[in-house]
């Protein structure tokens, strides 16, 4: 009786730690998912948070797969990041991949930024979040006038202009808030 329940203790143990990916590939490795938690998880790094944030949002990490991050913090894109220098010393360039590739969405435990993971599993690594198929999907039905054509967003990259609490790492729809269109719904 006793080796029965510690095969199953050690199967659930070792598909626990097997890797986030199983997480949300499963409705076993969802439910065994004793870290699971909504939405992504907000930046805690204050480097992170105040180098990005100089420039753009600081982008939470678990928006992007690590090798995403890998391809993004390192000094020869970040002499030539989107057009700008971004570079940054030794120190704090270290500090902040660091930070982005433990907290990537493939590392990460939050639902959403799981779901990104899954979306960018396979193919070339995006560069940009609005690039992941997951966001692109999430936001496939509002009028590019709303975007585009909104002087207030101007593009998804902003994404803190319409979902009111990305700073938490929440991106629910019930948190958007479309400038100029107030009364517009999904």
């Amino acid at each position: 009786m006793r080796s029965p329940y510690l095969a199953a203790l050690l199967a659930a143990a070792l598909l626990a730690s097997s890797g986030t990916a199983l997480a949300e590939e499963t409705l076993f490795g969802w439910l065994i998912s004793p870290f699971r938690q909504k939405e992504v998880k907000p930046v805690d790094n204050k480097a992170y948070k105040e180098e990005c944030s100089a420039c753009h949002m600081a982008y939470p990490p678990g928006l992007l797969p690590s090798r995403s991050w890998e391809k993004l913090l390192n000094e020869q894109a970040l002499g030539d990041h989107f057009g700008d220098d971004a570079s940054l010393d030794g120190d704090t360039l270290r500090e902040i991949h660091d930070y982005a590739m433990e907290n990537a969405a493939d590392k990460s435990f939050h639902k959403r930024s799981r779901k990104i993971a899954l979306a960018t599993e396979n193919g070339e690594a995006p560069l940009r979040i609005i690039e992941v198929r997951y966001i692109k999907r999430k936001h496939h039905d509002i009028p590019e006038k709303m975007i585009s054509g909104n002087k207030d967003v101007k593009s998804l990259s902003f994404c803190s202009k319409c979902h009111t609490r990305a700073d938490d790492g929440n991106f629910d729809s019930d948190t958007v808030s479309i400038p100029n269109y107030p009364d517009w719904e999904d």
